[in-house]
């Protein structure tokens, strides 16, 4: 049987439960929902959290601006970040590996080839990437949305059959519903135009993400003919959860 191939977003305000660590716990529980799907799924993580990670440890000087001192805790938070992950995931049987993606990487196609076969090796011999992007040498994911244009365009290039972005939200609220002050999920998108008229723009507090940025991935998914999830990560078993239709979320067909 093959296995269902699902790219996993989870952003900076999941894997801290929108607080100024790194959740243990949360990384507990996206490990214990996969080792219960392995049977029937393979998983490609596209993980933020380096910034997050490092300034648990650290406190920067720097005359520099904000964006180069952003670098530098990514280049020291990453490691931190990855080790969280393999210590965990490791505890419920599964192995992690570590990829750090830049966008100009899926410009070139010998960069593109090289990252399909490289992880599908990975996914075949039951390793689960996790992948970030290159902070030190790139400020696209700083700059431009939380890692979900990475997410989506790493599920395009692998050929992913879903992508769950997890983020602190039950999906996407209809415009109305937020601006009464109580949030209704837009359960089912088949009309992608109609969407983009739903949002209000919002960033998150510790990522740079937004709903714009994930009606964006979701557009490049879209193309790839990869259906979308914006679900609640915050959530415990927000994965399980979701297959099984137990909690409200956004699914972009």
């Amino acid at each position: 049987m093959k296995k269902k191939r699902i790219l996993l977003k989870v952003g900076s305000n999941t894997l801290t439960k929108e607080t100024d660590n790194i959740s243990w716990g949360k990384i507990e529980d996206l490990a214990n929902q996969m080792a219960k799907l392995q049977d029937t799924c393979e998983f490609i993580i596209v993980s933020s959290g380096a910034i997050a990670a490092a300034k648990q440890f650290v406190k920067l000087e720097s005359k520099g601006k904000d964006i180069t001192v952003k670098q530098a805790l990514a280049s020291i938070g990453q490691p931190h970040l990855i080790r969280i992950y393999q210590d965990i995931f490791r505890e419920c049987g599964l192995a992690t590996s570590q990829c750090l993606l830049s966008y100009s990487d899926f410009e070139k196609e010998q960069s593109r080839t090289n990252i399909v076969n490289t992880i599908n090796v990975l996914v075949e011999n039951n390793f689960i990437p996790i992948i970030n992007e290159n902070d030190t040498v790139a400020t696209d994911e700083i700059k431009f949305g939380d890692n979900d244009k990475l997410g989506a365009l790493t599920a395009s290039l692998l050929k992913a059959d879903l992508f769950i972005i997890a983020t602190n939200t039950n999906g996407i609220y209809t415009k109305e519903s937020m601006e009464n002050g109580t949030p209704k999920t837009i359960e089912l998108v088949e009309d992608f135009e109609e969407l983009a008229k739903q949002v209000v723009n919002s960033k998150s507090t510790h990522g740079s993400g937004g709903m714009q940025s994930k009606i964006e991935a979701a557009a490049v998914t879209k193309k790839a003919n990869i259906e979308t999830w914006i679900v609640n990560g915050l959530e415990d078993n927000f994965i399980l959860n979701a297959f099984d239709n137990k909690i409200p979320f956004t699914k972009i067909k």
